[in-house]
């Protein structure tokens, strides 16, 4: 009878595992291209399980602003990659480098920030990762 529950969590176990993995596929993104660019910051949003910068860009032909989201890690993960809070907020100039969706939608999977806007106590000028 023991051997019955033991199957059934080992089950359970191996799906919950399963489930948890698809969910963080990077399939829509192009993974074996980094793509850099700059933009000014519009929203910045530390969320679990995905964190989200939305930052407008010009676009390269028409010169036009655009809007782009970039998909972060977790806000956990992110401190953990030595990124503060205060280190990117609204209004900010940033560098990025990121991997591109593949359907050529304006979104990527977020690789690396640098903040541009010139102060040293938040982190300007480093490159972190937030992946």
């Amino acid at each position: 009878m023991q051997f019955k529950y033991f199957i059934f969590a080992f089950g359970l176990a191996a799906a919950l595992t399963l489930s948890a993995s698809a969910h963080h596929s990077h399939g829509q993104y192009d993974l074996a291209t980094w793509t850099p660019f700059e933009g000014v910051v519009k929203e910045i949003h530390y969320l679990n399980p995905h964190s989200w910068i939305y930052l407008e860009v010009k676009d390269a032909k028409s010169g036009a602003p655009v809007t782009w989201a970039l998909e972060a890690a977790s806000p956990r993960e992110i401190e953990g990659n030595g990124v503060k809070q205060d280190h990117v907020k609204s209004g900010d100039r940033i560098k990025v480098r990121c991997h591109l969706l593949i359907n050529g939608a304006n979104g990527c999977l977020l690789g690396y920030v640098t903040p541009l806007h010139g102060d040293q106590a938040r982190g300007a000028g480093v490159e972190r990762e937030w992946d």
